[in-house]
């Protein structure tokens, strides 16, 4: 079971990135997906979480209105459109799961440790 993140690299403020969460193993639309950040010194944070049932979504507060996650079943991949991108957006981005479906994702995203994470995150640098 794999999770691959990528799309992350060096942006100026204010430009965009989309980034895509490959799944292999398993059927990713089963799952409630989240994308989550850490940067230096920082605990992870939820970013953005689509559930499986209804595509209903969750945004931190520091995100909304910039970033919108969606999902494409048929090619086993969620994505997270990044737009008006700040220094503060500089992390490493992870992709992950939950089997906990019955969490809403609002409930849920919100709590990293709920989620598995299975590869490695992407690089976001957004600077001048």
């Amino acid at each position: 079971v794999q999770l691959q993140a990528s799309g992350g690299g060096l942006v100026q403020p204010g430009g965009s990135l989309r980034l895509s969460c490959a799944a292999s193993g398993f059927t990713l639309g089963s799952y409630n997906i989240g994308w989550f950040r850490q940067a230096p010194g920082k605990e992870r944070e939820g970013v953005s979480c689509i559930s499986s049932s209804d595509g209903t979504t969750y945004y931190a507060d520091s995100v909304k209105g910039r970033f919108t996650i969606s999902r494409d079943n048929a090619k086993n991949t969620v994505y997270l459109q990044m737009d008006s991108l700040k220094p503060e957006d500089t992390a490493v981005y992870y992709c992950a799961r939950t089997i906990r479906s019955y969490y809403s994702v609002s409930y849920s995203c919100r709590r990293p440790a709920l989620y598995d994470y299975g590869g490695q995150g992407t690089q976001v640098t957004v600077s001048s």
